[in-house]
């Protein structure tokens, strides 16, 4: 027989803190938009201290379970975290893949571009090079939210994402009661923006969402097999470069980006023990 020891069935070790607050950690990440936030963010949905987070963060961050984003102020669950579930594909594509070859596009674009995936109603940038870019007007736009009907990115993946995703998004974004829930309720706005898309090829924003009034933007949808899972962008400000030089140069550079991504991640997925 085996040997019963005292309090066997009972919690007879004791919590090791450290680790408890880094899986607190890990947590508060995967409940922020996008799986990305800062210390503070963190700190708050944890109530742990600042100073101890940021060194858990690091921690983490060593045994690659967290990568830092942008100018560091931010972080997101990295490729360790998500390898501990067991045949998890998620969106590791976004560093493995799409990072590289946003970086390696940057010098034909110059623009700054931003990859975004949906999140409940918006999208949330997950991916940026306008860390790098010279002519970037913001530094840090990991993280941020995005609209849907009026920008090229929420345009581009609405157009090409599978259709029960449309119509769930759609209406989740029908019930808001600001201009974006007016817009999501006129159908003949919602399918001209739609058909307009898919006719052209790849989406637009000129001017259109009105707190970005200065830029214009196009979008490429990003495929995971015949559906779209995100969207890549290249931003310019409007009074330096024209809708029509957009188009015409910027355009054919940022479709070459985005089925670069598209291919890495069907290649991805047909990987031994991805499929």
């Amino acid at each position: 027989m085996p040997r019963v020891y005292p309090n066997d069935s009972e919690a007879s070790y004791r919590e090791v803190r450290g680790l408890s607050r880094g899986i607190a950690v890990l947590r508060a990440l995967n409940t922020l938009p996008g799986g990305i936030g800062g210390v503070v963010e963190i700190a708050k949905l944890t109530d742990i201290h600042r100073t101890t987070v940021k060194r858990l963060l690091e921690t983490l961050k060593s045994e690659g379970l967290v990568l830092q984003k942008d100018d560091g102020t931010s972080y997101a669950l990295g490729f360790e975290v998500r390898r501990l579930a067991e045949g998890y594909i998620g969106t590791d594509w976004i560093d493995a893949i799409a990072a590289p070859a946003m970086s390696a596009h940057l010098r034909s674009l110059s623009w700054p571009s931003d990859l975004a995936t949906p999140d409940n109603g918006f999208m949330i940038v997950r991916e940026s090079t306008h860390r790098s870019s010279m002519l970037s007007q913001h530094r840090a736009t990991i993280g941020i939210k995005i609209p849907m009907l009026v920008s090229s990115l929420g345009r581009a993946w609405l157009s090409w994402c599978a259709d029960d995703e449309r119509e769930a998004t759609l209406a989740l974004l029908r019930q808001r009661t600001d201009e974006i829930g007016e817009l999501a309720n006129d159908k003949r706005y919602v399918n001209r923006i739609l058909r307009e898309t898919r006719k052209r090829g790849y989406a637009v924003n000129k001017q259109e969402w009105l707190s970005e009034s200065s830029i214009n933007a196009v979008a490429f949808p990003l495929f995971q097999g015949p559906v779209a899972v995100g969207a890549i962008n290249v931003i310019t400000r409007a009074d330096l470069v024209s809708g029509r030089e957009l188009d015409r140069r910027l355009v054919p550079l940022l479709r070459n980006l985005a089925d670069e991504i598209s291919h890495g991640i069907s290649a991805r997925q047909l990987q031994p023990g991805r499929a």
